[in-house]
């Protein structure tokens, strides 16, 4: 139960962050993806079902504040948390490469299917430009700020994780 709590407090404060402060701080016109940050910690930390469970909540957020219709982020981020719990097996807690690289991926992945539903379907084919203006400064923005939230969420998957074995 602490552990549920506790990550619907972590997914409101991304998004909070993510919607109020993070517009004062974008870079290139950019702000940092938290909710993707999140949702790929959790994936890589705890497996395929956490992982998807947190990309649901995380995209649905994202759905009703950013999203024209429901269900295209909830659906993205949910695909996103799942694929990312395959790679459980191989995360290791020093290692901080793997969630780079898996962030930059994931980031491409996201802002690849938004340009296809949002821009390509709308017959504006300009990809060139939206990857130079928008997927490569956000993807960037999005892997550094990984460097420093991705050590606070694993200090707190220990915490929640000596919870769960002290109730044991």
């Amino acid at each position: 139960m602490k552990r549920v709590i506790t990550l619907g407090i972590l997914i409101i404060i991304c998004f909070v962050l993510q919607t109020a402060l993070f517009p004062f701080i974008e870079i290139a016109d950019v702000t940092p993806n938290l909710l993707l940050i999140l949702t790929v910690s959790f994936g890589l930390m705890r497996g395929r079902r956490e992982g998807m469970l947190v990309g649901f909540f995380c995209g649905f957020l994202y759905d009703v504040y950013f999203g024209y219709t429901i269900g295209f982020y909830m659906l993205i981020y949910m695909l996103i948390g799942y694929c990312n719990g395959f790679f459980h097996r191989l995360y290791l807690v020093e290692d901080v490469l793997l969630p780079i690289i898996i962030i930059l991926l994931d980031d491409f992945v996201l802002n690849f299917a938004t340009y296809v539903i949002f821009f390509m379907m709308r017959n504006r084919i300009e990809l060139g430009n939206y990857m130079r203006q928008i997927m490569i400064p956000d993807m960037i923005y999005t892997a550094l700020l990984t460097l420093f939230i991705f050590k606070l969420l694993v200090l707190i998957n220990r915490t929640l994780k000596r919870w769960e074995k002290g109730s044991e």
